[in-house]
């Protein structure tokens, strides 16, 4: 079973989109029992609260549901609970490897990595356009799921 964990800050805009997004695919696909895919925040002050109504809009458009999702952190287990963990820009990415004590099995990655791209995904709590962020995080998704 492969072991996949999405972070940005909140945990409630980009890697519960990414989450449910990802979790959709692997459904479609019929793949649902060879993952756990599973979503965190590096920060805290969100733990707890649900998806920002934002990402559940985009998500709903989409026949993707959230209900349940609340926000929680990651955690230094959480590098090994895991077989990747997927950060949404690179300021995740510094925060996960402070948290997780560095990456010294190359779990770390930063989404749109998986597409060649060396870019952040822009998150919709600062721009509001939650629109751009799911086409961004479907083309991480996307291209994740095909490297693997």
């Amino acid at each position: 079973m492969k072991k996949i964990l999405f972070i940005c800050h909140g945990n409630i805009c980009r890697s519960p989109m990414a989450e449910f997004v990802l979790k959709d695919m692997v459904k479609k696909e019929g793949k649902e029992a060879e993952f756990f895919i599973a979503s965190a925040a590096t920060s805290r002050e969100e733990i707890g609260n649900p998806p920002h109504p934002g990402t559940r809009r985009i998500l709903s458009q989409h026949g993707i549901d959230t209900k349940g999702k609340q926000a929680t952190q990651l955690t230094r287990a959480d590098y090994d609970k895991y077989d990747l963990l997927i950060g949404m820009d690179h300021y995740n990415i510094r925060n996960m490897e402070r948290i997780t004590g560095g990456d010294p099995e190359g779990k770390i990655h930063l989404l749109l990595s998986f597409a060649g791209e060396d870019k952040d995904i822009a998150d919709p709590w600062y721009t509001n356009k939650f629109d751009a962020t799911y086409r961004d995080v479907v083309k991480g998704c996307k291209s994740l799921l095909e490297k693997i």
